[in-house]
């Protein structure tokens, strides 16, 4: 969660309450409709009671370029594509939507422990298989998978990236995916967001 350095708001909390201040006046931006920036802007103004405009643009930079000088009030945006402004100070980052403090930013809080709890988005990626695929090959990708995961390589690249790797069962995918569709389903009825 990250706002331009002209915004009143320091934290997630002074935020909320210029949020709630303005009366609907503020615009968060993101890189499209439909997309993770997007819906986590809807899941925060429901988690929170305050109303913003959502501004979709044609990919996260035109966004960005918007949010440094004040024309939107706030991003939700993947951490690796703007850590460099935060870090250069040219936007100040609030929090990480993440439900844990992440290792490189470990001075941001996250959002649930600045006054929303339970708020909860992460975006995640995983592999997945048509349907019919025989078991053994399911371990076999997975087993070989963890095991790329562990490689010091791929964690080193991870930590430039900002990513962090995590490993799941096909079975913990599964529960995880349900769960996120139920999520996220709520979140997009709620908006009346459609696809285009």
């Amino acid at each position: 969660m990250v706002v331009p350095n002209s915004s009143p708001a320091k934290s997630v909390r002074e935020f909320v309450n210029f949020a709630k201040s303005t009366r609907g006046k503020l615009a968060f931006g993101s890189s499209g409709n439909g997309t993770v920036g997007h819906l986590c802007g809807e899941l925060f103004k429901r988690s929170t009671g305050i109303d913003m405009t959502h501004v979709p643009y044609r990919g996260g930079g035109p966004a960005l370029n918007d949010l440094i000088p004040g024309r939107i009030n706030v991003m939700f945006a993947t951490l690796p594509s703007v850590l460099p402004q935060i870090q250069g100070g040219t936007i100040r980052a609030l929090a990480v939507t993440s439900v844990a403090r992440v290792p490189f930013a470990a001075n941001l809080p996250t959002i649930a422990e600045s006054g929303v709890p339970g708020f909860d988005v992460t975006e995640w990626h995983a592999l997945f298989m048509p349907a019919k695929t025989p078991g053994e090959i399911i371990k076999k990708v997975h087993s070989d998978t963890v095991e790329a995961l562990a490689s010091p390589s791929v964690k080193q690249k991870f930590e430039e990236l900002a990513i962090a790797g995590v490993n799941s069962t096909p079975e913990e995918l599964s529960l995880f995916l349900r769960s996120e569709m139920e999520k996220w389903s709520l979140v997009i009825k709620e908006a009346n967001i459609n696809p285009e």
